[in-house]
């Protein structure tokens, strides 16, 4: 075929098909534009980044949100953080509505988390018309504060258990209620997850863990419960539910391994993760070296060290090794800054050993000193700055009743009353922000990684 006439037909061809090609194309990128964005696999807080913890009174108990702080404290010490609890008893998502422009939006948060629906379920068996406005009161809780320049965390409603409600016959509840709220509850849960997948945004589960790990306990102990008022969980369950966030949220990964082996000539080396090995050196029954950790073991106040077992905690999430190999057969006591830690084989020691449990070590004390400052932070000024906004929510519920009732004199009354109470809010809020900074100060001072001196000396 001669070349003009192949050309002739090349171009013929394309204008013919031109028509289905551009529809192609169109198909193509309009499939492209309507996917979805997948849910990010990890959140991104920096150095003076803040993160909002908004919910109602199980983040108004301040426990889970303490465990996740002190998460961020130890093991990145090096970011400063700012975490601001935006929980109030009895909230639903009106509730939080009514309070977010100066209890979430003026605080520029980079991360807003959402823990709602335990109240917005009204505590009884699945009522449409109680679903369709909490789903209302959510859909425009997430826009506003996207619109404020934050990044929702959806997260799911904790768990209802039953079980220890029947316990507890002090407080009546329907047996329709009792067998069937936990199920409503999983339901809410699962339509944020939906919106989360739909919208690309963090979700975490904060009910599967709480639930399987109660049905397991169970097996063994029919009483067991991480929730003794059925609603509000212990400290136990709250560090399942800062568990929870911190895996959700891409957050979860060992602290360190220091690994000290023989190389090709038989002289050890060292090699590590999280942290830097210096001054190595080492004699026919001793080795010892400086380390310096990038943070610190995730360490938690006493009364959750329940949950801190039944999750394996340490393992998971905070695991601090110790690799020697070409140890000569024995035991070794292992001495950190001149105390003594503890005393394992050789065999134990060229396995792994892990650290981050030993409450000998220095940096456990250091890193549990970060979480008593944590505390006292929480049990100070953030419970005073709650009981505030508690006052608030009490005020707004109201007005907007009195709002509805014009005419009635005595909610008008109840409201002026409440308007009194708030006369000192912002006032209030200033002097627990000052406080919680400077317990906050003294927490960046405490948790900063230490040289730690590590000798191997065999018995």
């Amino acid at each position: 075929m001669p070349k003009r006439t192949f050309l002739t037909l090349l171009v013929v061809t394309f204008i013919a098909l031109a028509p289905q090609l551009a529809n192609a194309q169109a198909v193509a990128e309009a499939d492209t534009a309507a996917a979805p964005p997948a849910i990010p696999a990890k959140i991104d807080l920096q150095d003076g980044d803040t993160f909002v913890f908004l919910g109602d009174s199980i983040t108004h108990q301040r426990l889970y949100t303490q465990y996740v702080e002190n998460f961020f404290y130890q093991r990145f010490p090096e970011r400063r953080i700012t975490f601001h609890n935006a929980g109030v008893g009895g909230a639903r998502a009106w509730d939080a509505l009514a309070r977010l422009s100066r209890d979430v939006l003026d605080y520029k948060p980079r991360y807003v988390s959402i823990l709602l629906g335990m109240n917005d379920g009204s505590y009884r068996p699945f009522d449409a018309d109680v679903f369709a406005t909490y789903e209302k009161d959510m859909t425009e809780l997430i826009a506003k504060i996207r619109e404020g320049g934050a990044t929702p965390i959806l997260m799911s409603p904790t768990m209802f258990d039953s079980r220890a409600a029947q316990a507890n016959p002090r407080r009546k509840r329907t047996p329709e209620m009792l067998s069937q709220y936990n199920s409503v509850l999983a339901y809410y849960g699962r339509w944020l997850q939906d919106v989360a997948i739909e919208s690309g945004t963090s979700y975490v589960d904060m009910f599967s863990l709480l639930n399987d790990l109660t049905v397991e306990a169970r097996e063994k102990d029919p009483t067991f419960t991480l929730i003794k008022d059925a609603i509000h969980p212990d400290p136990p369950g709250q560090i399942v539910m800062a568990y929870a966030m911190i895996d959700d949220l891409g957050l979860r990964r060992p602290l360190s391994n220091i690994r000290i082996q023989p190389n090709a000539n038989g002289k050890l080396k060292a090699t590590a993760t999280g942290g830097k090995v210096e001054n190595l050196k080492s004699s026919d029954d001793m080795v010892e070296f400086d380390w310096t950790a990038d943070g610190l073991p995730w360490v938690l106040p006493e009364e959750a060290q329940v949950g801190v077992k039944m999750l394996n905690l340490g393992h998971r999430a905070t695991k601090e090794g110790l690799e020697v190999h070409g140890l000569a057969p024995g035991k070794y006591e292992l001495t950190i800054d001149g105390e003594t830690v503890g005393t394992y084989p050789a065999t134990s020691l060229s396995r792994h050993i892990e650290l981050q449990a030993n409450s000998k070590t220095p940096q456990y004390q250091q890193a549990l000193k970060v979480a008593m400052l944590n505390k006292q932070r929480n049990e100070g000024p953030i419970k005073d700055l709650r009981g505030a906004w508690l006052k608030f929510q009490s005020w707004a519920r109201r007005n907007r009743d009195a709002k509805n009732q014009p005419n009635n004199k005595e909610l008008a009354a109840a409201v002026a009353k409440d308007e009194e109470k708030l006369q000192d809010l912002e006032a209030t809020i200033e002097k627990a922000e000052q406080e919680a900074k400077a317990i906050e100060d003294s927490i960046y001072e405490a948790n900063q990684p230490k040289t730690r001196h590590f000798v191997l000396k065999k018995k």
